[in-house]
Protein backbone atom coordinates (compact mmCIF):
# COMPACT_ATOMS: atom_id res chain seq x y z
CA UNK A 1 0.00 0.00 0.00
CA UNK A 2 1.77 2.98 -1.41
CA UNK A 3 1.12 6.67 0.77
CA UNK A 4 -1.70 7.77 -2.02
CA UNK A 5 -3.71 4.75 -1.48
CA UNK A 6 -3.84 4.91 2.75
CA UNK A 7 -7.09 5.81 4.20
CA UNK A 8 -7.94 9.17 4.75
CA UNK A 9 -7.72 10.19 8.51
CA UNK A 10 -10.10 12.85 8.86
CA UNK A 11 -11.35 11.94 12.70
CA UNK A 12 -12.74 12.14 15.17
CA UNK A 13 -9.33 11.07 17.07
CA UNK A 14 -9.95 9.82 20.09
CA UNK A 15 -6.53 9.48 23.00
CA UNK A 16 -7.07 7.19 25.89
CA UNK A 17 -4.07 8.56 28.16
CA UNK A 18 -3.09 12.25 28.05
CA UNK A 19 0.32 12.19 29.37
CA UNK A 20 3.37 13.21 27.62
CA UNK A 21 2.81 10.78 24.24
CA UNK A 22 -1.18 10.92 24.19
CA UNK A 23 -1.12 14.38 24.42
CA UNK A 24 1.59 15.21 21.60
CA UNK A 25 -0.45 13.25 19.23
CA UNK A 26 -3.76 15.21 20.38
CA UNK A 27 -1.83 18.46 19.54
CA UNK A 28 -1.07 17.20 16.24
CA UNK A 29 -4.28 16.08 15.42
CA UNK A 30 -6.01 19.21 16.33
CA UNK A 31 -3.44 21.18 14.59
CA UNK A 32 -4.65 19.68 11.64
CA UNK A 33 -8.12 20.28 11.60
CA UNK A 34 -9.44 16.86 13.26
CA UNK A 35 -11.79 16.73 15.91
CA UNK A 36 -9.68 15.30 19.23
CA UNK A 37 -11.58 13.90 22.02
CA UNK A 38 -9.67 12.97 25.27
CA UNK A 39 -10.06 10.07 28.28
CA UNK A 40 -8.28 9.86 31.28
CA UNK A 41 -8.33 8.84 34.79
CA UNK A 42 -6.73 12.39 35.50
CA UNK A 43 -9.46 14.74 34.69
CA UNK A 44 -6.63 17.94 35.71
CA UNK A 45 -4.95 15.77 32.60
CA UNK A 46 -7.51 16.58 30.38
CA UNK A 47 -8.37 19.93 31.82
CA UNK A 48 -4.29 20.49 31.27
CA UNK A 49 -4.11 19.13 27.87
CA UNK A 50 -7.53 21.08 26.43
CA UNK A 51 -6.21 24.05 28.17
CA UNK A 52 -3.07 23.33 25.26
CA UNK A 53 -5.35 22.99 22.41
CA UNK A 54 -4.87 19.42 22.32
CA UNK A 55 -8.85 18.66 22.50
CA UNK A 56 -11.58 18.30 24.47
CA UNK A 57 -13.05 15.64 27.18
CA UNK A 58 -14.47 12.95 25.66
CA UNK A 59 -18.73 13.03 25.56
CA UNK A 60 -20.57 8.90 25.39
CA UNK A 61 -22.14 10.28 21.98
CA UNK A 62 -18.61 10.60 20.31
CA UNK A 63 -17.81 8.23 17.54
CA UNK A 64 -13.76 8.37 16.72
CA UNK A 65 -12.75 7.14 13.72
CA UNK A 66 -9.35 6.10 15.42
CA UNK A 67 -8.80 5.40 19.09
CA UNK A 68 -5.07 6.10 19.77
CA UNK A 69 -4.27 4.07 23.82
CA UNK A 70 -1.50 5.80 25.12
CA UNK A 71 -1.50 5.03 28.67
CA UNK A 72 0.75 3.35 31.34
CA UNK A 73 1.94 -0.31 29.78
CA UNK A 74 -0.04 -2.48 32.72
CA UNK A 75 -3.35 -0.72 32.00
CA UNK A 76 -2.71 -1.18 27.85
CA UNK A 77 -4.12 -3.85 27.13
CA UNK A 78 -7.18 -3.03 29.41
CA UNK A 79 -7.65 0.68 27.51
CA UNK A 80 -7.63 -1.31 24.14
CA UNK A 81 -10.12 -3.90 24.83
CA UNK A 82 -12.04 -1.17 26.32
CA UNK A 83 -11.72 0.70 22.78
CA UNK A 84 -12.65 -2.03 20.88
CA UNK A 85 -15.73 -3.08 22.75
CA UNK A 86 -17.49 0.79 23.22
CA UNK A 87 -16.14 1.83 19.69
CA UNK A 88 -16.05 0.30 16.00
CA UNK A 89 -12.93 2.77 15.58
CA UNK A 90 -9.80 1.19 14.75
CA UNK A 91 -7.57 0.88 17.67
CA UNK A 92 -3.65 1.44 18.07
CA UNK A 93 -1.59 1.59 21.01
CA UNK A 94 1.95 3.11 21.63
CA UNK A 95 2.89 1.37 24.60
CA UNK A 96 6.74 0.26 24.20
CA UNK A 97 6.31 -3.45 24.16
CA UNK A 98 4.20 -5.04 21.94
CA UNK A 99 4.05 -8.51 22.26
CA UNK A 100 2.50 -9.23 25.34
CA UNK A 101 -0.17 -6.75 25.26
CA UNK A 102 -1.58 -8.33 21.60
CA UNK A 103 -1.73 -11.48 23.48
CA UNK A 104 -4.00 -10.53 26.48
CA UNK A 105 -6.12 -8.50 24.11
CA UNK A 106 -6.16 -11.18 21.89
CA UNK A 107 -7.32 -13.81 24.53
CA UNK A 108 -10.11 -11.84 25.47
CA UNK A 109 -11.82 -10.38 22.41
CA UNK A 110 -13.38 -12.20 19.29
CA UNK A 111 -12.20 -11.82 15.50
CA UNK A 112 -14.41 -8.97 14.33
CA UNK A 113 -12.72 -7.03 16.80
CA UNK A 114 -9.24 -7.63 16.59
CA UNK A 115 -9.11 -7.06 13.14
CA UNK A 116 -9.33 -3.45 14.31
CA UNK A 117 -6.26 -3.65 16.65
CA UNK A 118 -3.31 -2.90 15.23
CA UNK A 119 -0.37 -1.72 17.39
CA UNK A 120 2.25 1.04 17.27
CA UNK A 121 5.35 2.72 18.98
CA UNK A 122 6.77 6.16 18.35
CA UNK A 123 10.41 6.60 19.44
CA UNK A 124 10.20 9.32 20.90
CA UNK A 125 10.11 10.49 24.44
CA UNK A 126 11.34 12.40 27.46
CA UNK A 127 12.63 11.97 31.02
CA UNK A 128 9.85 14.33 31.75
CA UNK A 129 6.02 13.59 31.10
CA UNK A 130 2.61 14.84 31.86
CA UNK A 131 0.77 16.70 29.31
CA UNK A 132 2.90 20.00 30.01
CA UNK A 133 5.97 18.29 28.43
CA UNK A 134 3.95 17.35 25.20
CA UNK A 135 4.74 19.06 21.87
CA UNK A 136 3.17 18.64 18.47
CA UNK A 137 7.03 18.46 16.67
CA UNK A 138 7.36 15.53 19.23
CA UNK A 139 7.42 13.00 16.55
CA UNK A 140 8.90 15.06 13.74
CA UNK A 141 11.49 12.97 11.62
CA UNK A 142 11.24 10.00 14.64
CA UNK A 143 10.80 6.34 13.54
CA UNK A 144 7.49 4.99 14.83
CA UNK A 145 7.09 1.18 14.24
CA UNK A 146 3.77 -0.39 13.31
CA UNK A 147 3.26 -3.99 14.50
CA UNK A 148 0.06 -5.41 13.23
CA UNK A 149 -0.96 -8.77 13.90
CA UNK A 150 -1.96 -11.53 11.15
CA UNK A 151 -5.34 -10.58 11.85
CA UNK A 152 -5.40 -6.88 11.23
CA UNK A 153 -7.59 -5.67 8.86
CA UNK A 154 -5.09 -3.75 5.66
CA UNK A 155 -7.21 -0.58 6.36
CA UNK A 156 -6.51 -0.45 10.18
CA UNK A 157 -2.81 -1.41 9.36
CA UNK A 158 -3.29 1.99 6.77
CA UNK A 159 -5.10 4.19 8.80
CA UNK A 160 -2.28 3.87 11.86
CA UNK A 161 0.38 4.50 9.08
CA UNK A 162 -1.78 7.51 7.83
CA UNK A 163 -1.64 8.93 11.56
CA UNK A 164 2.43 8.15 11.47
CA UNK A 165 2.77 10.04 8.62
CA UNK A 166 0.52 12.86 9.61
CA UNK A 167 3.02 13.04 13.04
CA UNK A 168 5.63 13.72 10.93
CA UNK A 169 7.04 10.13 11.80
CA UNK A 170 8.97 7.52 9.61
CA UNK A 171 6.78 4.81 9.88
CA UNK A 172 8.41 0.89 10.22
CA UNK A 173 6.07 -1.66 10.39
CA UNK A 174 7.93 -4.85 12.05
CA UNK A 175 6.45 -8.46 13.58
CA UNK A 176 5.43 -7.63 17.37
CA UNK A 177 8.29 -10.18 18.75
CA UNK A 178 10.80 -8.67 16.80
CA UNK A 179 10.08 -5.18 17.63
CA UNK A 180 10.01 -5.72 21.56
CA UNK A 181 13.61 -7.45 20.69
CA UNK A 182 14.87 -4.63 18.86
CA UNK A 183 13.59 -2.10 21.86
CA UNK A 184 15.53 -4.26 24.13
CA UNK A 185 18.58 -3.88 22.29
CA UNK A 186 18.18 -0.23 21.24
CA UNK A 187 15.94 1.50 24.13
CA UNK A 188 15.66 -0.67 27.48
CA UNK A 189 19.27 -1.80 27.79
CA UNK A 190 20.80 1.60 27.19
CA UNK A 191 18.92 2.81 29.80
CA UNK A 192 19.54 0.24 32.27
CA UNK A 193 23.39 0.85 31.77
CA UNK A 194 22.65 5.12 32.22
CA UNK A 195 20.78 3.65 35.41
CA UNK A 196 23.60 1.26 36.57
CA UNK A 197 26.03 4.33 35.50
CA UNK A 198 24.01 6.92 37.29
CA UNK A 199 24.02 4.95 40.58
CA UNK A 200 27.66 4.88 41.42
CA UNK A 201 27.03 8.89 41.46
CA UNK A 202 24.28 9.10 44.07
CA UNK A 203 26.81 8.49 47.05
CA UNK A 204 30.10 10.02 45.23
CA UNK A 205 31.51 12.75 47.54
CA UNK A 206 30.85 16.32 45.92
CA UNK A 207 34.70 16.78 45.38
CA UNK A 208 34.39 13.74 42.89
CA UNK A 209 31.21 14.73 41.80
CA UNK A 210 32.72 18.58 41.04
CA UNK A 211 34.58 17.04 38.16
CA UNK A 212 31.09 16.19 36.08
CA UNK A 213 31.48 16.71 32.86
CA UNK A 214 29.26 16.31 29.79
CA UNK A 215 30.11 13.03 29.51
CA UNK A 216 28.84 11.61 32.18
CA UNK A 217 25.92 14.00 31.74
CA UNK A 218 25.07 12.18 28.08
CA UNK A 219 25.28 8.92 29.58
CA UNK A 220 23.08 9.41 32.31
CA UNK A 221 20.36 11.51 31.04
CA UNK A 222 17.66 9.03 30.75
CA UNK A 223 18.29 7.50 34.02
CA UNK A 224 16.04 10.08 35.37
CA UNK A 225 13.13 9.09 33.58
CA UNK A 226 10.14 7.54 36.19
CA UNK A 227 10.66 4.11 37.86
CA UNK A 228 7.82 3.41 38.25
CA UNK A 229 7.13 3.25 34.01
CA UNK A 230 10.41 1.52 33.96
CA UNK A 231 9.31 -1.66 36.31
CA UNK A 232 6.38 -1.73 33.92
CA UNK A 233 8.33 -1.58 30.63
CA UNK A 234 11.09 -3.95 31.48
CA UNK A 235 8.52 -6.50 33.07
CA UNK A 236 6.68 -6.48 30.10
CA UNK A 237 9.77 -7.55 27.89
CA UNK A 238 12.10 -9.02 30.36
CA UNK A 239 12.60 -12.08 28.29
CA UNK A 240 14.11 -10.01 25.49
CA UNK A 241 16.11 -7.89 28.09
CA UNK A 242 17.59 -10.88 30.41
CA UNK A 243 19.30 -12.42 27.06
CA UNK A 244 20.70 -8.81 26.24
CA UNK A 245 22.06 -8.84 30.26
CA UNK A 246 23.52 -12.25 29.71
CA UNK A 247 25.35 -10.80 27.15
CA UNK A 248 26.45 -7.82 28.43
CA UNK A 249 27.76 -9.79 31.86
CA UNK A 250 30.08 -11.87 29.36
CA UNK A 251 31.24 -8.92 27.91
CA UNK A 252 31.85 -6.79 31.62
CA UNK A 253 33.88 -10.35 32.58
CA UNK A 254 36.24 -9.47 29.47
CA UNK A 255 36.11 -6.17 30.07
CA UNK A 256 37.84 -6.37 33.80
CA UNK A 257 39.76 -9.02 32.84
CA UNK A 258 41.46 -6.72 29.51
CA UNK A 259 41.38 -3.68 32.59
CA UNK A 260 43.53 -5.82 35.00
CA UNK A 261 45.75 -7.40 31.94
CA UNK A 262 46.99 -3.57 31.19
CA UNK A 263 49.23 -3.67 28.28
CA UNK A 264 47.59 -5.29 25.93
CA UNK A 265 44.94 -6.34 22.22
CA UNK A 266 42.06 -7.29 24.58
CA UNK A 267 41.01 -3.63 26.00
CA UNK A 268 41.72 -2.14 22.31
CA UNK A 269 39.73 -5.07 20.76
CA UNK A 270 36.89 -4.02 23.13
CA UNK A 271 36.86 -0.47 22.89
CA UNK A 272 36.88 -0.80 19.10
CA UNK A 273 33.77 -2.86 19.22
CA UNK A 274 32.13 -0.10 20.94
CA UNK A 275 33.62 2.22 18.16
CA UNK A 276 32.20 -0.19 15.65
CA UNK A 277 28.87 0.07 17.11
CA UNK A 278 28.75 3.90 17.18
CA UNK A 279 28.96 4.22 14.00
CA UNK A 280 26.37 1.58 13.20
CA UNK A 281 23.41 3.61 14.71
CA UNK A 282 21.65 5.29 11.66
CA UNK A 283 21.69 8.92 10.98
CA UNK A 284 19.66 11.29 9.89
CA UNK A 285 16.30 10.16 8.43
CA UNK A 286 17.69 6.76 9.01
CA UNK A 287 20.07 7.08 6.43
CA UNK A 288 23.97 5.99 7.11
CA UNK A 289 25.55 8.30 9.84
CA UNK A 290 28.03 10.50 8.38
CA UNK A 291 31.49 11.27 9.47
CA UNK A 292 30.91 14.53 11.81
CA UNK A 293 33.54 16.65 13.84
CA UNK A 294 32.34 18.77 17.29
CA UNK A 295 33.36 22.56 16.88
CA UNK A 296 33.48 24.11 20.52
CA UNK A 297 32.80 27.58 21.02
CA UNK A 298 32.84 29.51 24.02
CA UNK A 299 29.41 31.17 24.61
CA UNK A 300 28.68 34.09 27.30
CA UNK A 301 25.92 33.04 29.50
CA UNK A 302 23.77 35.94 28.45
CA UNK A 303 20.53 36.03 26.81
CA UNK A 304 20.89 36.08 22.97
CA UNK A 305 24.10 34.70 22.94
CA UNK A 306 23.49 31.52 21.91
CA UNK A 307 20.44 32.44 19.39
CA UNK A 308 23.50 34.76 18.19
CA UNK A 309 26.20 31.65 17.84
CA UNK A 310 23.36 30.15 15.62
CA UNK A 311 22.10 32.64 13.55
CA UNK A 312 26.27 33.42 12.76
CA UNK A 313 26.39 29.69 11.80
CA UNK A 314 23.64 29.89 9.46
CA UNK A 315 24.93 32.87 7.89
CA UNK A 316 28.40 31.09 7.20
CA UNK A 317 25.89 28.58 5.58
CA UNK A 318 27.09 25.59 7.77
CA UNK A 319 24.39 23.07 8.67
CA UNK A 320 24.49 21.86 12.61
CA UNK A 321 23.84 17.88 13.01
CA UNK A 322 23.71 18.07 16.98
CA UNK A 323 24.32 20.78 19.53
CA UNK A 324 25.24 20.29 23.54
CA UNK A 325 26.42 22.44 26.25
CA UNK A 326 28.69 22.26 29.19
CA UNK A 327 28.51 25.20 31.79
CA UNK A 328 31.51 26.16 33.34
CA UNK A 329 30.96 26.08 36.91
CA UNK A 330 33.09 28.44 37.79
CA UNK A 331 32.51 31.29 34.99
CA UNK A 332 29.47 33.07 33.07
CA UNK A 333 30.57 30.83 29.97
CA UNK A 334 29.00 27.42 28.19
CA UNK A 335 31.20 25.47 26.21
CA UNK A 336 28.81 24.88 23.22
CA UNK A 337 29.53 21.72 21.68
CA UNK A 338 28.62 22.37 17.53
CA UNK A 339 28.30 18.88 15.84
CA UNK A 340 28.90 19.25 11.89
CA UNK A 341 29.89 17.70 8.71
CA UNK A 342 33.15 17.00 9.06
CA UNK A 343 34.46 18.60 6.11
CA UNK A 344 32.49 22.08 7.03
CA UNK A 345 34.41 21.91 10.41
CA UNK A 346 37.36 24.20 9.63
CA UNK A 347 35.38 26.64 7.20
CA UNK A 348 33.36 27.15 10.51
CA UNK A 349 36.15 27.51 13.00
CA UNK A 350 37.79 30.06 10.86
CA UNK A 351 34.87 31.57 10.34
CA UNK A 352 33.48 32.12 13.67
CA UNK A 353 36.92 32.85 14.96
CA UNK A 354 36.59 36.29 12.33
CA UNK A 355 33.37 37.34 14.33
CA UNK A 356 35.22 37.28 17.84
CA UNK A 357 34.06 34.03 19.23
CA UNK A 358 36.77 32.32 20.92
CA UNK A 359 37.12 27.94 19.66
CA UNK A 360 38.75 25.10 20.95
CA UNK A 361 40.06 22.37 18.63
Amino acid sequence: MTEDDLPALVGPVEVVGAGLIGTSIALVCSRLGMEVVLRDTSAENVRTAHGLGAGRAVASTDRPQLVVVAVPPAAVADAVVDALGRTDAVVTDVGSVKAAPLAAVSARVGPTELVRYVGSHPMAGSERSGPLAASAALFDGRPWAITPHPSSSPDAVGLVEALVLECGAAPLRMDPAEHDRAVARTSHLPHLAAVLVAGRLAAAPAEHLALSGQGVRDVTRVAASDPALWQQILGANSEAVLDLLGEVRSDLDALMAAVAAGAGTGLVEILTRGNAGTAAIPGKHGGPARPTRSVFVAVPDHPGELARLFGDAGEIGVNIEDVRIDHDPARPVGLTELVVERGSAERLLAALESRGWTTHR
